[in-house]
């Protein structure tokens, strides 16, 4: 069964199409990664998931029920972390515990305060006195908390520092190991997506490319080679991306490196030394998708 589902979704704002006819799905218990460019609709998407944004046509089922509709019962069982940590500033760490205790019938009180614990803060600390990651924290012990089947997390390292997206990285790898759990994820921290997800959705001027992360990372190449000239290539069916610095050129393609040297022949483009190089998730990402 899937979690997510996504069939012929267009939306526009005034005349700036977003989605044509967007299609894809998120099976169940898969960590799922969306990554694009600022301005793709990355945070659009959650806000039609949750049925905050009513888009102009197709249709979005999340956990079997229509986004536009999700009932009460269907809410409770999503934990939705929206565009940054946002908490109330004047409860306090026992107030917002006791708050959102009433709202989500699986709320599990050791799981909050076990993260919230590891600040080192009284339970009567107020959460507007809190660092940005410190808030984050609690609003992580909030989500973990409601015991989720669906966790939505829209761009959750906005404003935190290495310790605490790595804090994390850690609570959502326990969470998937749960079973069962299905992680939808946006982040501009293309390295920490690395360490956890294992499908990808690229989006790019209203197309998607779905893809398992092992898949990608074993077929997208990022290959090196020296040109002393500067180089005035375009996208085409081999070179998917290209960068320059000095007679350094890096290319990236699905094809081998073979088919790279005879194609920049035809092109008639010197190649001197092209090898193949270690490529990380962030490599690829802007192999793929370009830096701007």
């Amino acid at each position: 069964m899937n979690a997510i589902e996504v069939h012929n979704l267009r939306h526009q704002y005034s005349e700036r199409v977003i989605y044509e006819d967007l299609n894809f799905s998120i099976p169940e218990g898969s960590i799922c990664g969306l990554l694009g460019k600022n301005g793709q609709g990355k945070t659009t998407l959650v806000n039609i998931l949750m049925g905050f944004l009513k888009p102009v046509g197709g249709r979005c089922l999340v956990l079997g029920e229509d986004s536009h509709d999700l009932p009460p019962a269907t809410r409770t069982r999503i934990g939705l972390l929206h565009e940054g940590h946002l908490a109330y500033e004047f409860m306090t760490i026992s107030q917002t515990e006791k708050f959102y205790r009433g709202c989500y019938p699986n709320w599990e009180r050791d799981v909050f305060f076990n993260l919230v614990e590891k600040m080192g803060l009284p339970h009567g600390h107020k959460v507007g006195n809190m660092s940005c990651g410190q808030r984050s924290q609690v609003v992580l012990g909030v989500i973990m908390a409601q015991n989720p089947d669906l966790l939505i997390l829209d761009d959750y390292s906005m404003g935190l520092d290495a310790g605490y997206r790595r804090l994390f990285l850690d609570v959502l790898h326990d969470f998937s190991a749960l079973g069962g759990k299905t992680i939808f994820v946006t982040s501009h921290i293309i390295q920490d997506l690395e360490q956890l997800v294992d499908t990808m959705l690229f989006i790019d001027q209203g197309e998607i490319m779905q893809t398992g992360l092992d898949d990608f990372m074993g077929s997208f190449h990022k290959y090196v080679f020296v040109n002393e000239s500067e180089l005035s290539l375009h996208k085409d069916d081999i070179i998917k991306g290209i960068e320059q610095r000095g007679d350094q050129v890096s290319l990236y393609s699905f094809a081998e490196a073979e088919q790279v040297v005879q194609h920049l022949t035809t092109l008639g483009i010197q190649v001197k030394d092209l090898h193949k190089v270690d490529m990380t998730l962030e490599d690829g990402f802007i192999g793929l998708m370009g830096k701007y």
